[in-house]
């Protein structure tokens, strides 16, 4: 890097401005290696004003939420890692139907209780997912019956070529555990988003959280992973093809696929970014040689890999 950048980066990001910071605590699988530059935004003005200047810049860079559906390699990247905390919550309950105003750096979890807070229902679907808002909305994150896109109304974003853009839910490419943004990374920064809420009482709100809590408590495995590894095939279930290829307790280094759920891939504190990736690559070919199934990422590998 020439002094002329490194000084640019300095007079943009300040005292911000972090080198060779290692990602493992930033993802919710506890592996990854460093970024070589490293900064964290803490509202959505500030994200979008940094996302601004790195494009206006050479230097490759990426915003990192919750770390959950995530992959970093031992080796990390090098390049610019923007940790995005921008958190703010606004509930509006003065029109008919309420609506809460939320940055995407904030948790889901967060976002789930402030609604609840109220009894403003539609959201409980969310309890307990690991990530934050800008990453649902990446991934059109979902459970139990119901998704990011049936309760998204607007999403803000900065778009590398246009600016900053309102866009409504149907026209942000939605499908499957996917949206426009997945599809075409390194394009647009989600800011904030809105999303529409239904009246109820805190009673009945939060009787649905702790029941979607209790079931996501005895259905998934404790411990560090990036939650679901595989998408679920057409007419089928990832975990069940994975289990039924008898890899439940399988083990490379300190990751196994969980007895619990096989669709999950637990580190027990001593495994690192190659042990998932084998792990992963030998549950692929064994439920494809087994059933002929191809089964594709839920999660992104990010950083740089040997091969």
């Amino acid at each position: 890097m020439s002094d002329a950048v490194l000084m640019q980066l300095q007079d943009h990001f300040g005292e911000r401005l972090q080198q060779n910071v290692r990602l493992a605590p930033y993802t919710t699988a506890r592996v990854g290696g460093p970024a070589r530059w490293f900064a964290v935004a803490s509202s959505s003005q500030q994200l979008s004003q940094d996302a601004a200047f790195l494009w206006k810049g050479t230097l490759p860079y990426r915003v990192l939420g919750n770390g959950s559906n995530l992959l970093v390699s031992d080796q990390g990247w090098n390049g610019f890692v923007l940790l995005n905390m921008a958190k703010t919550i606004r509930v509006d309950e003065s029109a008919d139907q309420p609506t809460v105003y939320v940055e995407s750096g904030a948790a889901l979890t967060t976002l789930v209780r402030k609604v609840a807070e109220p009894g403003l229902s539609g959201l409980e679907w969310a309890a307990g997912i690991p990530g934050t808002v800008g990453g649902a909305v990446y991934g059109n994150a979902g459970a139990h019956g119901s998704d990011i896109n049936k309760c998204l109304i607007l999403a803000e974003i900065l778009h590398r070529t246009n600016g900053q853009l309102s866009l409504r839910s149907d026209e942000l490419g939605f499908t499957y555990r996917s949206s426009s943004f997945k599809r075409e990374p390194g394009n647009a920064v989600i800011l904030s988003a809105t999303f529409k809420l239904e009246r109820s009482t805190c009673e009945a709100v939060q009787a649905k959280v702790d029941a979607v809590n209790e079931k996501r408590r005895c259905a998934q495995p404790a411990g560090a992973s990036f939650g679901s590894t595989f998408k679920n095939p057409a007419g089928a279930h990832a975990a069940r093809l994975i289990e039924a290829a008898g890899l439940k307790g399988t083990r490379i280094g300190g990751v196994e696929v969980s007895p619990v759920h096989a669709n999950f891939m637990v580190n027990d504190g001593t495994g690192c970014a190659e042990d998932y990736r084998k792990l992963i690559e030998l549950v692929r070919k064994a439920v494809l040689d087994k059933f002929a199934v191809v089964l594709e990422l839920e999660i992104e590998l990010f950083g740089d890999w040997k091969n």
